[in-house]
């Protein structure tokens, strides 16, 4: 889910990077899950590294997707169901997910509004697509695009106004749940009308 260059960082950085960052934040998640129109049991953790985002839920059938081994050997040494893939060509049948969680990891992602269509083709009718991610407008988002430039990661930062677009594009029902240095979207796959 990274693009190139970032995927070499975090295959490097797999070791030490639950040690470093904080848990995810659970409650944005479950108020992102909590719009879904149908039972959440198979959830993606898509670009989920080592799995600190779905830990945080009780979800009975999890899996992570991510482009880098190094994280996918941890999230597995958790006990978690990983795939290596890209966010753009998803392993995954159309209709067969109840929810998609992009936790930190969006801005890394090459081709987000493909990758936004792929989770969008993978969820079920009434299945959601929950985006946390970090918004470039405010103050400490401004240090973090410039942090992550120096380390010499490829990150695109979309404000929370810019991202409800993305994923309305994708063809979801997109709202913007929550907004500051760290914010969510979500959207909804409607069913066929």
């Amino acid at each position: 889910m990274h693009g190139f260059g970032d995927v070499r960082f975090f295959d490097r950085f797999a070791r030490a990077y639950d040690f470093v960052m904080p848990s995810a934040r659970r409650a944005p998640l479950r108020e992102g899950l909590a719009l879904a129109e149908r039972d959440v049991e198979r959830v993606v953790d898509l670009g989920g590294g080592t799995g600190r985002a779905v830990r945080a839920l009780d979800v009975d059938r999890p899996l992570v997707v991510d482009a880098s081994r190094g994280m996918l050997r941890r999230a597995v040494a958790h006990g978690l169901d990983a795939a290596q893939a890209d966010a753009a060509t998803l392993p995954l049948r159309d209709g067969t997910v109840d929810a998609v969680i992009v936790v930190d990891a969006l801005h890394h992602v090459p081709d987000r509004q493909a990758a936004l269509a792929e989770a969008a083709r993978a969820l079920a009718d009434g299945g959601v697509l929950v985006v946390r991610d970090f918004d470039p407008g405010t103050l400490l988002g401004r240090l973090l695009v410039s942090s992550e430039r120096v380390m010499g990661m490829d990150s695109t930062f979309d404000g929370p106004d810019a991202l409800a677009r993305l994923v309305a594009d994708a063809g979801l029902d997109a709202a913007v749940l929550d907004r500051g240095f760290g914010y969510t979207v979500a959207g909804v796959k409607r069913g066929s009308q």
